[in-house]
């Protein structure tokens, strides 16, 4: 029997399943308060199926289905501008003190003096990190963060008196977040193509930058994992039409300690402390998303963040904030993560992380590219846009080879993103990986390719050894199974 097989017949074994009249998982101590009497009838459901369990079966079940979980601290888990590096547990030990853990966001200043400095600094270290030294901490996430930065550059052209000012340009290698922001901020989305090298195209760009243009939003490095070589001149075409530069740095691995946004004529971005920063996310959380800007627009953070006036540390509301932009101060669990990650490496241990992640994304892509198809084929930065058009061709598509992909222990890239790549597999190692768990992968890679040459129904109809094996996606997404049900 395989490890699949019997993780299917496990999983099968539902709790309701293992159910016996008279079983129990705890025995009751006497009660020590006077009975009450149950509310009336109609107000209770007179049949509700709880299941009959011993202890023992609560705790194997529940073990069983947290095996069943895949992470990064059990196998590599390449997920393309994701960013899912592995998260030192030193990080999370330090979230858990109960001098940050036990804080309430209600307290006054003076009884948080120490989560305040922690607060502060870290505002300092990101602005040393992108060059724009104007941070605010309270987005709860990158789409937020970029929400925020895009208030901002409508505040600052209003208090210009540039209201004509109402488009937003955005590449088409962005972010689907990006468009999205800029909508939701009120601002007209124009799309500026890219070239045959996957870069801006600069000669759109400059026809399209004019007296109409709030805001230029860049990915850098670009969700094609490439640098833009003319940066300079695009920051410059857009500063000459009276705009401001923003990055989408949700993912910062392959600038930390190399380049700073600043220095390079961008104007605001925002930093998914989540992924460059190392903390646990997806399943749709947590995040943390602030925004960074140039001291000229700093007066227009989102309220609030922390001024320090000689020891002392308080929240301040900047002179003309966007004002809040949700309830309290940003995810302060992730912020203390992301603080401890940034102290305990340095200058020169951020630094590595950048050269490390960049190494690691090209090691691949060196030795994958003559079996997949590249997007574009150049020196990459963090991660390396796979194309499995040659694959398609032989009936293939990359969400097969992503589904193979589960069948050797090895998460799924990015799937089919960025949308001007066809069949396009987003694959970023991380600076965390070895060169064996590496080698591995490109191993495994290569070895689908091969059964999609000689036995392609086995990578088609894949996975096989999965308690979970292909799904109906459109009826999973449109009628869930909710709560248990029996279907015999």
């Amino acid at each position: 029997m395989t490890t699949g097989q019997n993780l299917r017949d496990i999983d099968r074994q539902l709790l309701m399943d293992r159910s016996a009249p008279g079983r129990s998982a705890i025995s009751m101590p006497a009660s020590d308060v006077p009975e009450q009497s149950l509310p009336k009838d109609s107000l209770l459901r007179q049949e509700v199926p709880l299941p009959e369990v011993s202890q023992l079966e609560v705790i194997r079940y529940f073990s069983l289905l947290s095996q069943l979980n895949f992470s990064i601290d059990t196998n590599f888990y390449p997920l393309g501008s994701c960013t899912m590096k592995y998260n030192p547990k030193i990080n999370d030990s330090m979230a858990a003190l109960p001098g940050f853990a036990n804080l309430h966001p209600n307290q006054p200043d003076e009884q948080t003096q120490g989560a305040l400095q922690l607060m502060y600094e870290l505002q300092e270290a990101l602005g040393d990190v992108t060059g724009l030294p104007g941070v605010s901490l309270a987005p709860l996430a990158g789409a937020q963060g970029e929400y925020a930065g895009l208030l901002i550059a409508r505040a600052f052209h209003a208090a210009n008196s540039d209201n004509a000012r109402t488009v937003a340009l955005i590449p088409d290698s962005a972010h689907g977040t990006n468009p999205a922001s800029a909508a939701m901020a009120g601002l007209e989305v124009v799309t500026v193509p890219s070239d045959a090298s996957g870069n801006v195209d600069v000669d759109a760009l400059r026809e399209l930058a004019d007296e109409r243009t709030a805001v230029f939003m860049l990915t850098l490095p670009s969700t094609l994992g490439l640098f833009e070589p003319s940066i300079l001149e695009v920051t410059q075409i857009i500063h000459d039409a009276g705009g401001l530069v923003y990055a989408d740095g949700a993912n910062l691995n392959a600038l930390l300690g190399i380049a700073r946004l600043g220095d390079l004529g961008f104007d605001i971005c925002h930093s998914n402390l989540h992924k460059t920063f190392s903390t646990p996310h997806g399943g749709g959380g947590p995040g943390s998303g602030p925004v960074m800007v140039s001291e000229e627009l700093s007066r227009f953070l989102p309220d609030p963040i922390v001024s320090k006036e000689g020891d002392a540390y308080s929240l301040t509301r900047p002179e003309h904030s966007i004002g809040k932009i949700n309830g309290f101060h940003g995810s302060f669990g992730i912020l203390v993560r992301a603080y401890t990650y940034i102290r305990a490496l340095g200058g020169d241990g951020l630094k590595a992380v950048a050269e490390n992640a960049i190494i690691n994304a090209n090691y691949l892509q060196s030795q994958l590219k003559d079996r997949f198809d590249l997007a574009v084929d150049r020196y990459c930065m963090h991660e390396t846009v796979l194309s499995a058009t040659q694959q398609k061709k032989k009936g293939v598509k990359g969400l097969d080879i992503a589904k193979r992909l589960l069948d050797y222990g090895i998460h799924a890239p990015t799937m089919y993103f960025p949308l001007i790549v066809e069949e396009a597999l987003m694959v970023e190692p991380t600076e965390t990986e070895s060169k064996e768990t590496l080698d591995r992968f490109i191993e495994v890679m290569r070895q689908i390719d091969d059964e999609i040459a000689s036995d392609p129904d086995l990578v088609t109809s894949a996975p096989h050894t999965l308690p979970v094996t292909r799904l109906d996606e459109a009826a999973a997404a449109r009628k869930p199974y909710l709560r248990w049900q029996s279907h015999e």
